[in-house]
Formats: structure tokens, C-alpha cells, sequence
């Protein structure tokens, strides 16, 4: 299969993640991007913008046919993305498909368009040219959707995860910016609780001053012996993934979508409460149990591995794909 890649030059964790994951399962000569990302290809920003960064791929706009492929992906809800797409919807043939990736906040399809102030432009795109699967982030849970639309969450580049044999020197953390009230109320929880002033676990963050970033970050996140989990903007975030790929312990809000072959409670992360109420008695437990914690923690790490790679996300799509012989 060679796949036509309409993305966004805006870094998007969903998008990025499925062109890492792609460019490994079926080669980069048969991921063509439309217009050249030179995030994909030069390494001059750090984690988490440079999730998809490869030397591979990076002739493909001298190299390959961008008129020879069998699959069209739209592959964010971005402005730029959908005015690409929007340039080129007429002559994509009848019997090609065109694939839509959702990787955004908002529940309704394409909502971020919405958002950022084109609210028309996914519309403009279904009129032209409908899509015939849709993937989507935020697919809710007891959530009707048409048969064409299939769960996506986020997933791990193992390429960007550094050594982690570090020593565990923090007890609970939960480095975030208040995108949501649940993570506000988390933090105020925690503000007198454990080590969490001392490590920076407090109200008020702001991304752009994060102390901890890029490499350093993902060490720091393994140096925690519990590590926290709430949504933001949208359920689905990174630090989900991120906790265990580093074979941190996690305790997570229970999640609100549907994720395939999602972590199993009590054996590869540990949920608390929607409202986070018993949050402090489970951090104090696993706290005092840590032959229980690192055992949760080493069965996450494996888990994700296995599941949870943007390499097993490649899969699956072209799996789903597969499966409804498009």
C-alpha cells in the first residue's frame, strides 16, 4: 500500500505519531507526505515536537510519485491539513478512499477546525469529497457513532524514550498545566501531601516554563515512584502513555474513551475514583507497598510495548482498514 500523507506543518501528537508509526511498518517510500514536513526529517526541535523525526523519508518529494497510491490520508484536523486536502479532493479518484484522522480535543468530528476558527472548512471537505473512515481520538465511551468510525488514541514513538535505569528520588508527581477542573482539584489535593512541593508538583504551571523538557523530561518521569495521570483539553493525553513507557508506576482518573486493549486495572496501571476522592489513600498505599507498585509498573511498561507503540497503532489502522475492505 502507498499512502498519499496530507498533514499539518503544525506539530499534532496524533498525526505524528501515525507518520512515525507508518514510515516503520510499510517503509517511507510508501508514506508520500503532500507537502514536506521538515519536522519529519531535521532534528532541530526536541520531545515531544519531534516525535516523528527520521532520516528516512527525507527524499521522498524528489523521489516518489505523488500521483501513484492507493490511499489518501487526511491525517489532522488542522486548517492547513484541510486546505490541502480541499486542493487536491477533485482529482483523487473514485476509487481510491480517503481516510480522516481526528487526533483533536473536541468530541464532535473535526471540532477543532471549529475551535481554531474555521468552522466551515470541514464541512467544505464532506461536500467535496466524503471521507470513508474516520478515526478519532476522543471516541467516548457509551457514544453512538456510524459504522465507519473507529477509536484512535495516542501511542509511543520508543524511539524518543531514553534509558530509564534511573533512581526513583521523587514520590508522587504530576507535572501539568490546569486544562481541565479535575486537574485542578488534583493539585490542590496535593499541594501539603508528600514531596509534591518540593518537586514542583503545584498549581499555576505554564508549558512554555516547564522545567523539566524534551529527554529530560521522560527522566525525570521515570525518577517518580508514583506518577499521575488526569485529562486535559481532551481525555486522551500523552502523559498516559508516557508514565509506563518509562516503567513508571501510573494512577489514572478512569478514561472516558474507548482505547483497544486499553491497561488492565490493578495489574498494569491502577485507577482512582472519577472525582478523585480516594487519590491520597492510594498514593499513601502504593507509597508503602513497593514490591506491588514496580511489579504494576514492570507489567505496564511491558503492556504499552506490546499494544501500545506507534508501530502497533500502524497496524491497527491498516488492520481496521483491512478489515472493512475499503
Amino acid at each position: 500500500m502507498k499512502i498519499l500523507f496530507i498533514g499539518s506543518r503544525k506539530y499534532d501528537y496524533l498525526q505524528d505519531l501515525t507518520y512515525s508509526g507508518l514510515i516503520k511498518v510499510l517503509g517511507p517510500r510508501n508514506v508520500v507526505e503532500l507537502k514536506w514536513n521538515p519536522r519529519y526529517h531535521l532534528p532541530y526541535k526536541e520531545y515531544p515536537k519531534n516525535i516523528p523525526t527520521s532520516r528516512k523519508g527525507i527524499l521522498n518529494p524528489l523521489l516518489s510519485n505523488r500521483r501513484n497510491y492507493n490511499m489518501v490520508l487526511v491525517a489532522a484536523a488542522k486548517p492547513d491539513c484541510f486546505k490541502s486536502f480541499l486542493s487536491i479532493a477533485s482529482d483523487i479518484p473514485a476509487n481510491v478512499p480517503v481516510v480522516f484522522i481526528d487526533g483533536g480535543d473536541r468530541q464532535d468530528f473535526g471540532g477543532d477546525l471549529e475551535r481554531i476558527g474555521y468552522p466551515g472548512l470541514y464541512n467544505e471537505a464532506l461536500n467535496l469529497r466524503p471521507f470513508d473512515v474516520i478515526f478519532k481520538r476522543e471516541y467516548l465511551e457509551d457514544t453512538q457513532y456510524p459504522d465507519n468510525v473507529f477509536p484512535l488514541p495516542l501511542s509511543i514513538n520508543y524511539n524518543r524514550i531514553p534509558k530509564t535505569g534511573v533512581q526513583k528520588k521523587y514520590q508522587v508527581a504530576f507535572w501539568a498545566v490546569e486544562g481541565h477542573p479535575i486537574r485542578t482539584r488534583v493539585l490542590e489535593m496535593l499541594e501539603d501531601q508528600f514531596d509534591c512541593q518540593e518537586n514542583g508538583t503545584v498549581r499555576n504551571q505554564e508549558f512554555k516554563k516547564y522545567k523539566r523538557k524534551g529527554k529530560y523530561y521522560l527522566q525525570e518521569l521515570a525518577a517518580c515512584m508514583i506518577n499521575l495521570s488526569f485529562r486535559g483539553g481532551g481525555w486522551d493525553t500523552l502523559r498516559y502513555w508516557e508514565i509506563p513507557a518509562v516503567g513508571s508506576f501510573m494512577i489514572s482518573q478512569p478514561m472516558n474513551i474507548v482505547i483497544p486493549n486499553d491497561f488492565q486495572a490493578g495489574r498494569e496501571a491502577v485507577f482512582c475514583e472519577k472525582d478523585a476522592s480516594d487519590l491520597l489513600e492510594l498514593c499513601s498505599y502504593y507509597l508503602a507497598h513497593p514490591e506491588e507498585r514496580e511489579k504494576i509498573a514492570r507489567q505496564g511498561a511491558v503492556h504499552a510495548r506490546e499494544y501500545h507503540s506507534d508501530g502497533a497503532r500502524a497496524r491497527y489502522i491498516l488492520g481496521v482498514l483491512s478489515e472493512t475492505k475499503i
